[in-house]
């Protein structure tokens, strides 16, 4: 994928694209849409941003932020199809020019110098994808991330629903691990979160993908199903938490709030 035709050392070879939207934002730069805007210096505009990450002729990396949302929408639509779509933003659109990348990308334009972060010149350093070989709040969104893409395989581990339990206390609340994440769950469906906090994507069946998330723990969960918990203070850890008697009407309540894809 590539952006402009032009050799010089100002023009932009557009790599890929991601939307930056209540939505659907890259979720490694925060637990919800008003904290990845700010991951970015942005202020957290309702329609949103997309970012498209390339690089200038001398090779180095930028992620350029545009407030043209179809655009980029649409390049994403087209690549995922398999067609070529020549991401080539105006000038007019280009809200902020960030050094480096927050994501890993792992193709190069080709013909040009290696990727590499720009000299700095004073103001914020370079953007950089999260490190993986440590644990905490974008690995453990990263880890969620995964799950969310490969459910049927996480699942499967578990077996059937009906066979599957988690202990619950008295009140018939979940025990363990990931007790105190229903409690703010709940607490999310009195009092709403920020938007991007819950999101809600496709699932088969007519079923909805959940994806929360909340300080040091991020949900992954199918409404006709179970759900995944991931903790900051437990590192690769992920823990189950079946459906029981409060779960249904839980993710029930928090598809209800939750933001959805145009």
């Amino acid at each position: 994928m590539t952006g402009t035709d032009d050799a010089d050392d100002d023009a932009l070879f557009v790599l890929t694209a991601v939307l930056l939207t209540p939505a659907q934002f890259p979720s490694v730069l925060g637990d919800d849409y008003p904290s990845a805007c700010e991951a970015l210096g942005l202020a957290p505009y309702p329609d949103g941003y997309g970012v498209v990450l390339g690089q200038d002729g001398t090779g180095a990396r930028w992620t350029v932020v545009i407030d043209d949302v179809s655009l980029v929408a649409v390049a994403i639509a087209s690549w995922d199809c398999g067609m070529e779509y020549d991401l080539s933003p105006d000038d007019r659109s280009i809200v902020v020019s960030l050094p480096g990348w927050p994501l890993a990308v792992a193709v190069a334009a080709p013909g040009l110098p290696a990727p590499h972060d720009p000299r700095a010149e004073g103001g914020r350093p370079p953007l950089a994808p999260p490190d993986t070989d440590a644990w905490g709040p974008a690995q453990r969104r990263l880890g969620a991330d995964e799950i969310a893409s490969q459910w049927a395989a996480w699942r499967e581990q578990l077996g059937d629903a009906d066979s599957f339990s988690t202990p619950a206390d008295a009140e018939g609340k979940p025990a363990g691990p990931a007790r105190h994440v229903i409690d703010e769950l709940l607490g999310y469906v009195d009092s709403p979160p920020p938007p991007g906090r819950i999101r809600s994507s496709f699932a088969p069946d007519g079923a909805r993908t959940l994806r929360a998330e909340g300080p040091g723990w991020s949900l992954v969960a199918r409404t006709d199903d179970i759900a995944f918990v991931l903790l900051d203070d437990r590192p690769g850890e992920v823990v189950p938490v079946g459906r029981g008697p409060e779960l249904p009407g839980l993710l029930k309540a928090l598809d209800t709030l939750a933001v959805r894809p145009a």
